[in-house]
């Protein structure tokens, strides 16, 4: 049978293997260039291939029709250009000879970081991932057609800056987005104007999804970063890339908006670093707002904000500000460029000590030469038995401790320099600044001098002691367990009877509202809707044996007339 197909321009049914729509009269030949997917191509039965709009390092963007239930998509081709060879007439991708491993491995992590975006989508701040398909030897991620207007051209209409607390309620989607991807261990690495839309209600999203490979130079890939918003260790594959890279990058794009331009390229900056603090571009800005800037736009990772939720609450408090500043280590200061003249008296300086070390070694080598020959000369005879050792004093190798504070304890496991130095003592404590994993205190402090092999004490952040109810309503059983679980939060579940008025398999309520702060470790009831077709009948359980008598009567039994709602647990 042959697949369904839809005119990707009107969305109405094309006729068999119709190269134009007799509907809109759309001609689908050369659409689109050598090397892409024909317009009116045909993925997994379900999907139709509109004009390319886009290509990157690693794959080409098309609009693209749902053939099903008729509606605009957004198709993401799995095509590295670097590692790709051609494309048969059958469409399928051959990769270069001598990069099939790395066309494979790259293919796999497509494919990986798209399900994974799947499974937390839909989102209020993510684009939603709708389905991902294996054909052609590649992988073609299909995504909402998300539609709204790019930040950075919403922006050029909107000349001037935007006021914090404006900025904040625009991003506050995309923070709670990219929040959610770093539950799951997926860091987007993109966060710029370009890949952030504003939507009717002025609300933002986030789009442009990518592997790492694309957004880290030296992968191998033609990499796409993007100047003033990319983090500095993009710019390296040496660089470790994690949530604080986000982070950098959210922060690019709220300067951005409230000091109305871009912050000076993370490149440029790790050479002579001349961004200006965003008070000094716009006054009227508070100065807890550029402060909290400046923290989330140090070049080192391991000194800036660590979180997305850290950088918003602080963006939003004034007194969240004063208490995170307090906890962070101060800013190891970038070496600029030397002016000229110094440099020039640098290099003469540099030298005349070359020359007086040559001359020092000349001389040394005089006196050594000299000495052996006066020691075969005038060579004592009994200088074996007279001989002593110099020092009967074993060396044992000293060092300055490490700053740990700050780092996420997990670098320090992982380091075989630290764990064959030192022994470690770890604690535990809830800290409502420092995000879970990280070492907020150690003992003795750092440049303390230590002998290899003895303990430093060190104590490690177990986040927050109160956590928020999240808004699990609608999820569906796993999501809304795993959801509670990144919180601290322990859920029980229990089936409750469906009449039909609520999805099957998903949270109809729970036993804390939503937004409100419970303590980590709490166990929240999450009650289920039931299939309704299912029939379940329950039986009153008897009273206990031992539950104590009294001789005072019983109250009159009442009927209420609204039946209460089985209960069953499902753990």
């Amino acid at each position: 049978m042959e697949a369904t197909r839809l005119c990707p321009y009107c969305l109405q049914p094309l006729p068999g293997a119709a190269q134009s729509c007799p509907h809109c009269g759309k001609s689908f030949a050369g659409r689109n260039p050598g090397g892409t997917l024909p317009v009116g191509t045909v993925l997994a039965g379900r999907y139709t291939v509109g004009e390319m709009l886009s290509i990157d390092g690693e794959g080409i963007l098309y609009r693209g029709a749902e053939n099903l239930g008729r509606f605009r998509v957004t198709i993401k081709e799995y095509l590295p250009i670097t590692l790709t060879a051609e494309r048969t007439a059958e469409s399928t991708l051959r990769p270069k000879t001598g990069s099939e491993v790395l066309f494979k491995t790259t293919r796999m992590d497509f494919a990986d970081l798209y399900r994974s975006i799947q499974r937390i989508t839909p989102a209020n701040g993510l684009e939603a991932v709708l389905d991902v398909v294996e054909a052609n030897n590649s992988v073609y991620a299909i995504l909402e057609n998300l539609g709204g207007t790019p930040l950075d051209q919403w922006l050029e209409n909107h000349p001037g800056t935007i006021r914090p607390d404006d900025a904040c309620t625009m991003l506050q989607p995309v923070f709670e987005g990219v929040a959610a991807m770093h539950k799951i261990g997926l860091v987007h690495r993109g966060i710029c104007p370009e890949n952030i839309r504003v939507m009717e209600n002025d609300r933002c999203r986030l789009a442009g999804y990518a592997t790492v490979g694309l957004r880290t130079a030296g992968s191998g890939l033609r990499e796409q970063l993007y100047e003033g918003y990319s983090a500095p260790e993009q710019y390296s594959t040496a660089e470790f890339e994690g949530r604080y890279t986000d982070e950098y990058s959210l922060a690019a794009v709220f300067y951005r908006m409230v000091c109305g331009q871009a912050p000076v390229p993370a490149a440029q900056r790790m050479v002579a670093d001349s961004n200006p603090r965003a008070k000094s571009v716009n006054g009227s800005l508070p100065l807890y707002v550029s402060q909290v800037l400046q923290l989330g736009l140090r070049l080192r990772p391991m000194e800036r904000i660590q979180t997305v939720p850290q950088l918003y609450q602080a963006l939003s408090s004034k007194e969240y500000t004063a208490e995170l500043t307090r906890t962070m280590k101060p800013e190891t200061p970038v070496r600029t460029a030397q002016p000229e003249p110094e440099r020039k008296e640098h290099l003469l300086s540099l030298k005349a000590l070359l020359a007086g070390i040559v001359i020092l070694l000349s001389i040394l080598i005089l006196l050594t030469l000299w000495s052996v020959l006066s020691q075969h000369i005038h060579q004592p005879a009994a200088s074996a038995a007279e001989s002593e050792p110099a020092s009967s004093e074993v060396m044992v190798p000293q060092n300055l401790v490490p700053n740990f504070i700050g780092m996420d304890y997990t670098q320090v496991q992982n380091n075989r320099e630290y764990t064959s130095m030192y022994l470690f003592y770890v604690t535990e404590e809830y800290s409502d600044t420092a995000p879970a994993g990280q070492i907020i205190q150690q003992e003795p402090s750092a440049d303390t001098v230590l002998k290899a092999g003895e303990t430093i004490r060190l104590v490690v952040s177990k986040g927050p002691q109160m956590a928020e109810m999240p808004n699990i309503i609608g999820f569906t059983q796993d999501s809304a367990v795993k959801e509670l679980e990144a919180r601290g939060l322990v859920a029980s579940c229990f089936m409750v009877v469906n009449d039909g008025s609520y999805a099957s398999g998903c949270v109809v309520r729970t036993s804390e509202e939503p937004g409100t702060k419970v303590e980590v470790g709490t166990v929240i009831t999450v009650y289920i809707a039931a299939d309704p077709s299912v029939q379940i009948t329950v039986t009153p359980e008897e009273p206990a044996a031992t539950e104590p008598t009294t001789t005072e009567p019983a109250p009159p039994e009442t009927t209420d007339p609204t039946p209460t709602e089985p209960e069953y647990n499902t753990d």
